[in-house]
């Protein structure tokens, strides 16, 4: 397969969406965005599409996936997951349910520090696209790359995937951390310390290492983190100056997948017995358990221990 004259769908129409809809258009392709409000039907617009791309929330994925399946696709159409989530009901990752429901097909895995509100202001970014199928990822490379927007690519889907939704969580904590004022200091702690709790999630779930020290690990936790557009941070400042979380949730613009990838990630880790402090504490305070002042004093007080001894996986 080559680029020329593909019909590129992408299945989402938020800023998401719209925003790698804007990359393609700047690399010089066209494509189709697609929602439930659409006049077409998801399979007229579907029908002979050789590059299908995913930019819908997590709830979505499984109904939309199976949707698909009964539509049929295009023998050899790429499926392109740009989600950040787990399923509550199955832990699994968008990739996972893609490629359980297409396993004949290649699923690329879309992650990175990608704000969409600076993507669609023209700012440059990069991103990896990571997948199995090298040939299919190198292909949907050189759709993406454009003067803008950097595109790496990798072999390391699930670690890729969970970079990229683990940090969400993250980023919750890191909105209340700013929002109590506690300062430089405490801040670098909790990034710090964020990286290897997600190390230890995604190594345990098969992924490596080093896939956490690039973009979709290291690169998107930095983004999310330390942006008042991540709407995950907007969660965790809301909180921490008393709001409930309802309202925090109803007012913004798209979902804050955090919230509940916190839930699943509790539930996980609880069966698999991975320690994840930092995600513990933040999923207490979402359940309205702890405050946010008591969610950083259990931190603190937690038992004292080497600094590198979560590097023995």
């Amino acid at each position: 397969m080559t680029t020329e004259n593909l019909k590129t769908i992408i299945i989402g129409a938020g800023a998401w969406g719209t925003s790698l809809c804007f990359l393609l258009n700047r690399a010089g392709f066209e494509c189709e965005v697609w929602s439930r409000r659409a006049e077409k039907s998801l399979e007229e617009v579907v029908k002979d599409a050789d590059v299908i791309i995913s930019a819908i929330s997590m709830k979505g994925v499984v109904a939309v996936s199976q949707q698909l399946k009964e539509i049929g696709l295009k023998d050899k159409a790429i499926i392109v997951t740009a989600t950040k989530g787990l399923d509550f009901e199955t832990t699994l990752t968008p990739s996972q349910i893609w490629q359980e429901t297409f396993p004949n097909h290649a699923v690329i895995v879309l992650s990175g520090p990608n704000l969409s509100k600076e993507i669609k202001k023209g700012l440059p970014a990069a991103t990896v696209l990571a997948s199995n199928d090298t040939e299919a990822a190198e292909l949907v490379q050189s759709m993406f790359a454009s003067d803008i927007f950097r595109v790496y690519v990798n072999n390391d889907p699930i670690g890729t995937e969970l970079g990229g939704t683990l940090k969400n969580v993250m980023a919750i904590a890191s909105g209340v951390c700013d929002g109590l004022n506690l300062g430089t200091n405490a801040k670098a702690a909790l990034l710090t310390r964020a990286l290897p709790e997600m190390i230890r999630v995604g190594t345990h779930l098969g992924a490596s290492v080093e896939t956490f020290f690039g973009l979709s690990g290291l690169g998107d936790l930095l983004a999310t983190c330390d942006s008042p557009l991540s709407r995950n941070y907007q969660v965790g400042m809301g909180l921490s100056q008393g709001k409930a979380l309802e309202d925090i949730l109803e007012n913004l613009e798209g979902t804050a997948e955090g919230v509940n990838t916190a839930n699943v990630l509790i539930k996980l880790a609880h069966k698999e017995k991975i320690p994840v402090p930092i995600s513990y504490q933040v999923y207490l305070l979402l359940k309205g358990k702890v405050s946010p002042v008591e969610a950083v004093e259990n931190l603190m007080e937690r038992e004292l221990k080497e600094e590198f001894w979560y590097l023995e996986f």
